[in-house]
């Protein structure tokens, strides 16, 4: 049983993702470790795919790396709305094939055995397409209360046939997903048992996190490392053996800009836990119920939340508007000025420049 002082497990959970001042060298790399990269189109400033490796990497990263690393090198691949590491693709995919659908799902498949046939044939004859080029033959519609999908029952069959590893994505045209067959696409992938695809997967997700709550439904880890207690925390924690033996190399802090949907912040009961800081996503509020505002970026500073920043491009996308940057604790001038560094280069890597209100 290891005995974790806070400051040894917030480091840990810091350099599990990156985030210490041994930036990492590209894309790649960066997903290898943290596991996936969330992908969202909401871009006050940028979206999450492309904000997550600019916040590990800085300077070095470009858009276009992404792109490349999933469409050409195939170092990356697109699933269940995140770009994932080519290196967990036979465990994700044994997955898939194991996978059994909710009643409601299983029951609208089966009424529409002849359209997912159809979806099939059609990608198997002319893929890559995008949803747009699928014919929606569908005989029942999904009952669509939370709005997510529209009259157009295609994308609704893709999803689910993606979750099974019938369909695949394969890149993207602008916001819009490129769909192939997947016997073609995952031709060549090692098989492996189900069980032993959830042991890669638990290991992998400490090795993202460092450390996890042992009984965690946000971060599954199962048996995955060794256990360990932390000073203060009457809970039972797992923690990467191999991310704690580095703690010893440990190349200090810096400033990190998070994008809401960054994979440090997804954790909450976590990041209360270890950091206390308690992060509530304001952008489904009523703007009058709005405390911080519609869609702040956490800011990091060594291993402590210590601000918020309220930003967004303007609407000719021209500068780099900074409405606030609310302080979560007292910040000596030193922070501040390290703060407003960080916020000048997120501009110029945006090629804008920075306004600030203040």
């Amino acid at each position: 049983m290891h005995e974790l002082t806070r400051e040894q497990a917030r480091r840990l959970a810091v350099r599990a993702q990156l985030l210490d001042a041994d930036r990492p060298g590209d894309v790649v790399e960066v997903v290898e470790q943290v596991g996936a990269i969330k992908i969202d189109p909401t871009a006050t400033i940028a979206p999450a795919e492309q904000t997550a490796p600019w916040a590990r990497i800085g300077w070095g990263y470009e858009p276009g790396q992404l792109t490349k690393a999933v469409e050409q090198d195939r170092q990356l691949f697109e699933f269940d709305g995140h770009f994932r590491a080519a290196s967990l693709l036979p465990a994700t995919l044994a997955r898939m094939r194991g996978r059994v659908f909710r009643a409601q799902a299983s029951e609208w498949l089966a009424a529409n055995d002849a359209f997912r046939a159809d979806v099939l044939a059609r990608l198997r004859a002319e893929g890559p397409v995008i949803a747009a080029a699928i014919p929606d033959t569908s005989q029942v519609a999904h009952t669509n209360e939370a709005g997510w999908y529209g009259s157009n029952q295609v994308p609704r069959m893709l999803e689910l046939l993606s979750y099974l590893g019938e369909v695949a994505i394969v890149g993207r045209e602008g916001r819009q997903r490129v769909w192939d067959i997947g016997e073609r696409v995952y031709a060549g992938v090692p098989e492996i048992p189900y069980d032993e695809a959830s042991d890669i997967l638990e290991r992998r997700r400490l090795q993202a996190a460092g450390i996890a709550r042992r009984r965690s439904t946000w971060t599954p880890v199962g048996e995955a490392g060794e256990p360990a207690r932390v000073e203060g925390s009457a809970w039972t924690w797992q923690v990467d053996a191999a991310a704690l033996a580095g703690l010893e190399d440990d190349a200090g802090g810096r400033v990190a800009i998070l994008n809401p949907y960054d994979g440090m912040l997804f954790d909450r009961p976590r990041l209360k836990e270890l950091f206390d800081f308690e992060f509530v996503l304001e952008q489904f509020k009523p703007k009058a119920q709005r405390r911080y505002g519609y869609f702040v970026h956490p800011i990091l500073i060594g291993d402590r939340f210590v601000a918020l920043l309220d930003a967004q491009l303007d609407k000719k996308k021209e500068n780099l508007v900074v409405a606030a940057v609310h302080e979560l604790t007292d910040l000596g001038p030193e922070d501040r000025e390290m703060i407003d560094a960080e916020i000048d280069d997120l501009g110029e890597w945006l090629g804008v420049p920075v306004v600030r209100s203040r």
